[in-house]
């Protein structure tokens, strides 16, 4: 049963961390995104995230977006900084043509830092990608 399931590659969707001015805390932050880099749009996005540390573990967050346009990104939630030292796991599922695609994005402990900012093309920002 399990091998008639065909699951395609994910391709062009990411995850990323980015570090962010708010003007209401005037403060930096950590904001994660979805970012889609596909000609088509992802519909039914369903999205599991959690934390976990050695000792720890954050509660499981679960959000569902209705559709990501062509070539556009979305604000999956805030990072607290204590939150960065864990593995931050986000579990992406989502429609495109009625095929399901499914992967894991995880950014693994001391991953999301200051010093590991890169520029990410896609979206014309400094951040850190999900691997």
């Amino acid at each position: 049963m399990k091998k008639d399931i065909h699951i395609p590659e994910v391709e062009n969707v990411y995850v990323a961390a980015l570090y962010e001015f708010n003007d209401d805390f005037n403060s930096n932050e950590w904001n994660i995104y979805i970012i889609n880099e596909n000609n088509e749009a992802l519909e039914t996005l369903l999205i599991v995230s959690d934390g976990k540390s050695a000792q720890k573990k954050t509660s499981t967050l679960r959000k569902k977006l209705e559709r990501l346009p062509a070539k556009a990104i979305a604000h999956l939630e805030y990072l607290q900084d204590d939150l960065t030292s864990f593995e931050n796991a986000f579990k992406v599922t989502y429609f495109i043509d009625n095929k399901m695609y499914h992967k894991d994005f995880v950014f693994p402990p001391h991953s999301i830092s200051q010093k590991k900012v890169k520029k990410i093309k896609a979206i014309d920002k400094k951040g850190v990608l999900a691997q």
